[in-house]
Parts: structure tokens; sequence; C-alpha cells
């Protein structure tokens, strides 16, 4: 079994009143108590909620973490379990120059990606934690740049792609990943969708509603078969972890 976890945090530093990190934090504990899966990635992470996610998860290493880093910076991070060895890892800039800090004209933050490659005895895996920008064009290029940037790893080697997309399913860059609308037949780079129609909202601002947009994905490649995924409508300690929802994702790997 191989399981995934992705949630935007909402950044630490944001001015959210009574959902303001300070409070949301005390909920974490209980999340990590029900889940334990074998990769955490998170988004909008500030150093101090990194650290404070270190504290807890002790199983747990990391990749991902830009040091050092401005006071207010925010990092894409994926935990992984200490029974995985990261034998490859990468972080790098949604820009024309991705080993500086920088963005695409048209991005209104420096967006990043982490990738990582881990082996146990006898499995190897891919994971990806990104965070993309608003602009439509900006996305197409960080999907892009990505794909790229996969395309330099073993192809034999199954890949999660995970994180906020500020994109719903079947918007440009999804189809770019997924290969929607494309005739060919040689399409075993594409990637699959962990969730179907009707999808749940995953940005809800706080609220609990689920008629917002779809834009936190989990996608996979290779041999592995999805078995389940849901989107973490719950509350922990009677506080929303964030402004998203987590989605969880649980694979079985193919013989």
């Amino acid at each position: 079994m191989l399981s995934v976890l992705t949630l935007n945090l909402r950044f630490g530093l944001a001015d959210d009143g009574p959902n303001d990190w300070r409070h949301r934090k005390k909920g974490f504990p209980s999340l990590f108590e029900k889940y334990r899966s074998d990769f955490f990635g998170f988004q909008e992470a500030n150093d101090f909620q990194i650290d404070f996610l270190d504290h807890l998860l002790t199983d747990y290493d990391y990749i991902g973490r830009r040091s050092p880093s401005p006071s207010f910076w925010q990092s894409n991070i994926l935990f992984f379990k200490k029974s995985w060895d990261c034998i490859h890892h990468e972080h790098f800039f949604l820009s024309p120059t991705p080993s500086v800090p920088s963005r695409f004209m048209k991005s209104l933050w420096p967006r990043q990606c982490t990738i990582g490659m881990f082996k146990t005895e006898r499995r190897q895996v891919i994971c990806v934690n990104t965070h993309f920008d608003f602009d439509v064009s900006v996305q197409i290029q960080s999907a892009n740049l990505i794909l790229d940037r996969l395309s330099h790893l073993p192809d034999d080697v199954p890949v999660i792609l995970m994180g906020d997309f500020n994109s719903p399913p079947f918007s440009p860059c999804y189809n770019i990943f997924t290969g929607q609308g494309d005739i060919s037949s040689e399409n075993a780079g594409y990637f699959k969708d962990a969730f179907k129609k009707p999808f749940t909202g995953t940005h809800h601002g706080f609220t609990g509603n689920t008629n917002g947009d779809h834009i936190d994905w989990i996608l996979f490649r290779g041999k592995i078969t999805l078995k389940n995924s849901w989107v973490i409508l719950d509350t922990f300690q009677n506080v929303y972890l964030s402004d998203h929802f987590p989605l969880c994702a649980e694979f079985t790997w193919d013989a």
C-alpha cells in the first residue's frame, strides 16, 4: 500500500482572525493521529510552520525547504516516512530560470516545485509537490516545465503529482498532464486523476462549503493502481486546518 496526503496550509503569517495559524495548528496532532500517509505534500509553508510539523512528524524526514530564505517565504514541503530513502530530490522555481528565485512574467508570485525520488528495499516512487499561480498561460508553462523535469528521471518509476494548481479539472494545464483531447495512443506518460466527477470543492475559505472549485489535485501514472481517494471535510479539534480541504489517496502496487 502507498498513501499520500496534500494540503495547502494557508501561510502562517496571514491575518485570519479566529482562523489564524496559532488557532489552527492545534488540530494537526489529531490529523496525524488519524492519517499516517507515506507522503505529505504541504504548500504555502512558512518556516515556523515547517518546524512545527517536523516536531510532530518524528517518523518523517522532509525535502523542499528553501534555506536561507526571507522570513515571509512559503515553501512546498514534502514529508516522507523514514522507511523510505530519498535517492534524488530537486527544488526549482516555475520560471524561465528554475534554478534561481524567479517567476514567469505573468506570475504574481515566485511559485515552486519539489520533486523527490524514493526507494525502499523493493519499491521506488517519484513524488511531486507544487503550487501553481493564477494566470492560465503561466499554468501551461508550469505544467510543461514539470513534465520536462520528470522526463530526465527514470520512466519506469511511478509518479504521484499533487498540490494546489489554482485551476479546476479540464483546464488547459490539467489537460496537459492528463492528455485530455490527445487522440494519440502513445499516452503512457499521461497522468490519471485520483478523483472523478462530481469533483468536491477543495478551497472553502474556512467555511466548510464544498461548492468551491476543485483546485487541489492528486494525479498519478505508472505501475500503481488507485485503491481509494477522498477529500477530508472534517474539522480537527473544532477547527479547519486551512482554507483548503486536505486530499488523500491510497494506491496498490502493480505486479
